[in-house]
C-alpha cells in the first residue's frame, strides 16, 4: 500500500508551489491539507476541513498540525531558533518530512570556470545563510528530505515577462529551471520515495543561458529584452542525475521552450475569454517575477 493510501499529507505554506502541491495531491487522490497564516481568507477556495492555520512565529498554532501526518514545508526554514523549538514538537510518531530548499544553497564561491562546473548533492553548501542552516538542521536532526530546487516558473510565473519587464536580461549567465507541476510530483514522489536524510536536486537538467533563452524569446514569440545591464557571472549548472536514477523521475516538461508555448497559450485563452464576458478563474499565485531561488 503506497503512503498516499495511509497517511494525511500536510502542506505547510500556500503560496505559489503549496498551492499547486495541495491540487496535485488531492486530484492524485492523497487525503491533503494546507496551511496558512490566515486560512479563512488565503485558502477560502478548499474545504473547510482541509484548511489549518499554522504561523512559525505563532506557537499557539503550532498544535494545529495533525501528530501523524506527513509534512511537506513550503516556506523558509527559518529563523533556526523557532525551526529548531518547532520540530521538537513533531515527536518520535514515524511521519515524512520534505523540506523546499534552493539551489542557491551551493557555495561556488569566486570561480571563474566558464562554462561552470555541474553541481551535484555532494558539493559545499554555504551554511551562513539562515534558511540553509534550518534546513540542514532539518535534515541531519530529523531526517527531512531536503528539495533543492531551481528557479520555479508555470502559470502565472512566466519567465517571457522576466525579460519582457528587465527583471532578467540577455547574459552568458546559466540559468535552471524547473515547471511548478514538476515539482509539486516531485515533492509527492519525495514524501512516498525519498530517503530520510537525503538531498535531491530539482531542476529539468537542462541550464541555459539567458542570451539562449531571450533570443529563442524573440524568435519564437517577439518578446524583446529590456536593456539592462549585463551579469557577467557564470551562474551555475544543476544535475538531477541522483532525481532521475535514484526515484526514478520522468519529467513532465522537459522542454522549456514546449511548456512556455503551452503557458502562453493558456494565457491567450483565459484573456480572450475575459474580454468575451466569462468568468476567469480564480487568480493565480506568483507575482511574474523572478523568484530569488533562479540560480
Amino acid at each position: 500500500m503506497t503512503r498516499q493510501a495511509t497517511s494525511r499529507l500536510v502542506v505547510m505554506g500556500s503560496g505559489y508551489t503549496g498551492r499547486t502541491l495541495y491540487g496535485t495531491a488531492t486530484a492524485a487522490g492523497w487525503p491533503a491539507c494546507a496551511t496558512s497564516r490566515d486560512p479563512l481568507n488565503h485558502l477560502a477556495e478548499i474545504p473547510s476541513d482541509q484548511r489549518v492555520m499554522f504561523d512559525l512565529e505563532q506557537r499557539s498554532t503550532w498544535g494545529n498540525i495533525p501528530p501523524d501526518a506527513d509534512l511537506v514545508w513550503c516556506f523558509p526554514a527559518t529563523p533556526l531558533a523557532q525551526v529548531q523549538t518547532f520540530a521538537k514538537t513533531l515527536g518520535a510518531t514515524p511521519r515524512r518530512l520534505v523540506v523546499l530548499g534552493s539551489t542557491s544553497a551551493y557555495d561556488v564561491g569566486h570561480s571563474h570556470e566558464y562554462p561552470p562546473p555541474w553541481i551535484d548533492e555532494s558539493a559545499p553548501i554555504d551554511l551562513t545563510k539562515s534558511r540553509v542552516e534550518g534546513e540542514e538542521y532539518l535534515r541531519t536532526e530529523y531526517g527531512a528530505i531536503s528539495l533543492r530546487v531551481a528557479g520555479i516558473y508555470g502559470p502565472g510565473r512566466n519567465p517571457l515577462n522576466w525579460i519582457k519587464s528587465g527583471r532578467a536580461g540577455s547574459s552568458r549567465k546559466y540559468v535552471n529551471l524547473i515547471h511548478v507541476e514538476d515539482l509539486a510530483a516531485i515533492c509527492l514522489l519525495a514524501v512516498d520515495k525519498g530517503k530520510p536524510g537525503e538531498s535531491y536536486n530539482v531542476s529539468d537538467g537542462t541550464p541555459r543561458t539567458w542570451k539562449d533563452i531571450c533570443e529563442t524569446a524573440q524568435q519564437r514569440w517577439g518578446v524583446t529584452a529590456a536593456a539592462v545591464k549585463e551579469d557577467r557571472s557564470s551562474g551555475k549548472r544543476i544535475s538531477n542525475a541522483k532525481l532521475r536514477t535514484e526515484l526514478g523521475y520522468t519529467l513532465r516538461h522537459p522542454d522549456l521552450y514546449e511548456a512556455l508555448a503551452l503557458i502562453e497559450s493558456t494565457d491567450e485563452v483565459e484573456a480572450q475569454d475575459g474580454q468575451n464576458g466569462f468568468q476567469q478563474g480564480p487568480r493565480r499565485e506568483g507575482t511574474g517575477g523572478v523568484p530569488s531561488r533562479v540560480r
